[in-house]
Formats: structure tokens, C-alpha cells, sequence
């Protein structure tokens, strides 16, 4: 450990519902290596995206900072390159930082702090994938999420995703390789190394070898089964024509099927998880690094019959995190934080003087509550992508999570009485003082009016610049990872005994 400050190796997965951690994997899961990894880290049971859609979540994620502070509102929305992230923060502290998978950063800065990328993005870079609130309920068909992931679910052995995430663990571990050869050294730099899969996010399509672990699973069915149109709140009715659910009739074999292969790529993740863990111990740095696993937001995975993210429930809103390494205590710690956490927690276990990171995030340490201290923040969240027709906001706090939208009737729902969220208290006159109570703050915390102003704006500028830029010559934004081939493996400008000397670790056993 450099000064005490430890290593970080974060290792972020996309999709993955939080209601199937709720203290570390779920048992039916077939995941040795997160179970081990879950056994000796702090895992928050109540942990929850900022924003349940990949781009703002992430960009949130990266930030500590809401999208309504980012003004990442959607996934084409700008990430500015002024905006400070976990990766600017720890490389300012002399951290070497480095990406290795997806961040859907959009825009012409695919760094964002990071000093290197390994691997290009999975996602688009720029506009094309732009909401326009300006025609409330019009599909954008090209790009809209349909149900086709559902009918689809089934067995490859290789996929469009499962190409990218072979290539994003190949690519970390010879980072780590990487930093083991000079891990000895005393004037090594501290290194962050986050490794962004894509999996389990859909399609549901799964290798044989993880498919068939699941033959017998017991969560196959959603605990709350399909609910119809008509009995919809107006944002699922949203996300129904979003998904374009009229033009499928969905099976319960088809359900099954698409949660088996979710399932599945779940135990996939936890190979690469292993592998990855795997090289920290047998290049021993494991004891001078911590690891952090989280999501960018969840999926219904059929729940109520919503499937994929969008909302506030529960299996689209919360998402795993466990924080494993010297000095944090294992244990479930069961009050409600947020992703928005995450880089502040970072830079306190870096020792980063806190008072110079809290005007950049709005989040907070974790590291307090993982030593058994009381924390009484809410956790906020906001919704203003494709599937909304106006932004969306929630708080949980304590028991409670309130859901509001201008357009909307309030939702409330108390998660340790009903934690299906099948019965919304707003609706009950006897809860009037508590919607009341939690009206009031979000009129402290949100100008609704200016959010929505602020989110047609950047719509509508994006709707004028993208056709433009397709228009002739277009130059993508997308990250395109170079190789110094002439700097790799033998030649004839170096001396091989000292090249083979300097690639091996440990040397000399």
C-alpha cells in the first residue's frame, strides 16, 4: 500500500436488480465468487441508482452529482468535461487511473479523468438516442427498448455483449498483470482500476454451461405477477407503449426464460469476478486493495409485468453495492444510500482532505454507517428520459419512498410493511399529513417547473444538432483505444534479458 492509501479495484456490472442482493447474492444464486466477495465486505442492502437509466445513472455515478446537477437527463444527454468525477479526484491525489468497459459517456470527451481507456464503449457516443418531450408518447422505434428481449431469452454461445465483456476482463486482468511488475517498487503510484461490464443487462441470452445451473431455479416466477394496463399507475402505462407492448403477447414460458438468462449471466459475471480476483491474490495485492461491486440501476424482470428499468420500484431503482478491504468492517448495513455515495467514499478511503469533495458531490461517505453510525440524509433520485413525458422524482427515506411527478398523482409506499409495493399510501386520505410532509420537501429540494424547462431545452438543442452532424461527413465520438504495437512484447530497440526481467512478477522464485 503506497502511503497508506489503498488500491481500488471497482467493479461494476449493468442491470443488476438490487432485490436480489439483500445481503449479498441471493442463495438460488449460483455465484461462489461474489458470495466469498459479499462474506468479508460492508454490503448496503438499500443501496439506489441516482437515476434508473444507463448514461444519467452512470454519469451520476462517476459525479456524485444528480442529473439535474450533470444535466445527463437521458442516454444522449452531454456529460461536460468540467464536472468533476472520482477519477479527477483520485488522480489529482497521484491515483493512475483506469477504465476498462462501458461508461456510456456521451460526448467528445470519453475520458472524463480516467488517465487510460482499454476498451472502447459498447453504447453510441452521440445524440441519435435523444427523448423529445415534445411528442409525448411517440416511439422512436430504432432505438426504444421493446419486448423482443423477452421473446428472444435463450442459449448462445457467443453474442454482441458477451463479445464486449470477454474483451473488458481480458483487458483488466492484463492491467492488473500490469500493476503487480511494479507493485514492489517504492515510488509506485496508487492505481483505480473500474471495470464496467455490460451483462445482465438483455437481451437475455445466456452461455449453455450458465443456462443450465438454472434448470430447477426457484425465483423463475416474478413474485407479483402481470398487472393489466388499466390497472397501471400512468408512469407504467407509460412504459407499456414505450416497450411497445401491444405488439407482443408474452407467455409465461417467455417470462421464465427471460429470468433464466438473466440468472445465468449473473453466474457469467461472477467468472469474471473471480478471474478477476484471482490475479489480485496471486500477484498479491489483494490486501492493498479494495473492492467495490455496484450496478448502474436495476430490471424488473417481469415484476408487475414491467420489465428492463425507467421507474422508481424497487427492482429497477435499487442496486447492489459491497465494499470490501482493510480496515471496513464486514457486515449488512441496512440504512438506504446511493450510488451518489460512491465518490465520496472513495475519497475518503483515499484520505482526501473530505471538505474539498463535498461542494462536487451530493452524496456522502458510507464509511461512518459501515462502523455502525446513524446517517439521516435521504437518498434522492430523478427520472427524465424516454417512458416519461415530464422529470420524475423520488426520496427514500427511513421506511418511506415518495415518488412524484407534476403530471402524476403522488405515490407512497412503506417498503418494510409492503415491500412489493402493491399498496400506495398517498392514495388513502388517513396518509394526507405524510404526503403533505413529503411534498414539502421536494418543494425544498426541486423547482419542478425549471427541471422540466431545463430538460426541454436540452432536448430540443440536441434535435437541431444531431441531423446536422449527420449531414456529410460525420467524425464519431466514439473512444478508439490505441495499441503502441512497436512498445509491446520484443523488439529490436530493447535488450531481452532486461524486457524478460522487467515483465515477470514475482522475480527470481
Amino acid at each position: 500500500m503506497t502511503g497508506g492509501r489503498p488500491n481500488f479495484l471497482i467493479i461494476m456490472v449493468d442491470q443488476l436488480n438490487g432485490t436480489l442482493f439483500p445481503d449479498g447474492p441471493a442463495d438460488f444464486l449460483h455465484a461462489p465468487h461474489l458470495k466469498a466477495l459479499a462474506a468479508r465486505s460492508a454490503r448496503f442492502g438499500n443501496n439506489y441508482t441516482a437515476s434508473p437509466l444507463c448514461a444519467p445513472g452512470r454519469a451520476s455515478f462517476m459525479s456524485g452529482q444528480l442529473p439535474s446537477r450533470t444535466q445527463v437527463y437521458d442516454n444522449a444527454a452531454e456529460f461536460a468535461s468540467s464536472i468533476p468525477t472520482y477519477a479527477h479526484h483520485l488522480r489529482s491525489a497521484g491515483y493512475h487511473t483506469v477504465l476498462s468497459g462501458k461508461m456510456h459517456f456521451v460526448g467528445p470527451d470519453q475520458l472524463h479523468g480516467f488517465e487510460e481507456r482499454l476498451t472502447t464503449d459498447i453504447y453510441p457516443a452521440d445524440f441519435g438516442w435523444t427523448p423529445d418531450y415534445r411528442k409525448p408518447g411517440e416511439r422512436i422505434d430504432w432505438w426504444y427498448h421493446n419486448l423482443g428481449s423477452v421473446t428472444g431469452a435463450g442459449i448462445a454461445e457467443i453474442t454482441n455483449q458477451m463479445e464486449y465483456d470477454d474483451e473488458v476482463a481480458f483487458h483488466a486482468a492484463q492491467k492488473l498483470y500490469e500493476f503487480s511488475r511494479v507493485s514492489d517498487e517504492a515510488t509506485r503510484r496508487p492505481w483505480c482500476l473500474t471495470v464496467s461490464f455490460t451483462h445482465p443487462h438483455d437481451p437475455y441470452v445466456a452461455r449453455r454451461k450458465y443456462w443450465d445451473l438454472y434448470e430447477d431455479c426457484p425465483a423463475l416466477e416474478p413474485e407479483v405477477g402481470f398487472i393489466p394496463y388499466d390497472k397501471q399507475d400512468p408512469h407504467s402505462q407509460r412504459l407499456y407503449k414505450a416497450s411497445d407492448y401491444d405488439s407482443f403477447d408474452i407467455s409465461p414460458e417467455q417470462v421464465r426464460r427471460a429470468r433464466r438468462g438473466y440468472f445465468a449471466n449473473i453466474s457469467y459475471l461472477d467468472d469474471k469476478v473471480g478471474e478477476l480476483l484471482s490475479v489480485l491474490e496471486r500477484t498479491r495485492m489483494l490486501d492493498d486493495t479494495v473492492v467495490l461491486f455496484c450496478s448502474d440501476h436495476g430490471d424488473m424482470l417481469g415484476e408487475r409485468g414491467l420489465w428492463f428499468k425507467m421507474c422508481f420500484y424497487e427492482g429497477s431503482a435499487r442496486v447492489p453495492l459491497m465494499i470490501a478491504g482493510k480496515g471496513i468492517g464486514a457486515g449488512r448495513v441496512a440504512a438506504p444510500v446511493s450510488n451518489l455515495d460512491v465518490t465520496p467514499t472513495l475519497c475518503d478511503l483515499a484520505g482526501i482532505d473530505m471538505s474539498g469533495i463535498a461542494p462536487w458531490t451530493d452524496g456522502q461517505s458510507v464509511l461512518p454507517l459501515a462502523k455502525g453510525e446513524a446517517r439521516s440524509a435521504p437518498v434522492l433520485m430523478e427520472y427524465a428520459a424516454e417512458g416519461s413525458y415530464a422529470p420524475m422524482v423520488a426520496i427514500r427515506e427511513g421506511r418511506y419512498k415518495f415518488i412524484h411527478c407534476e403530471i402524476d398523482p403522488p405515490q407512497l409506499f412503506d417498503l418494510e410493511s409492503d415491500p412489493r409495493e402493491l399498496t400506495n399510501l398517498a392514495a388513502l386520505p388517513a396518509n394526507a399529513g405524510l404526503v403533505s410532509a413529503f411534498m414539502d420537501k421536494v418543494r425544498a429540494r426541486w423547482d419542478m417547473p425549471a427541471f422540466d424547462a431545463a430538460v426541454r431545452e436540452s432536448q430540443a438543442r440536441r434535435w437541431v444538432v444531431y441531423p446536422a452532424l449527420r449531414n456529410g461527413a460525420y467524425y464519431p465520438w466514439e473512444f478508439q483505444p490505441l495499441q503502441k504495437a512497436s512498445e509491446r512484447y520484443m523488439r529490436n530497440h530493447m535488450n531481452l534479458d532486461n524486457l524478460e526481467e522487467q515483465k515477470r512478477f514475482p522475480r527470481g522464485e
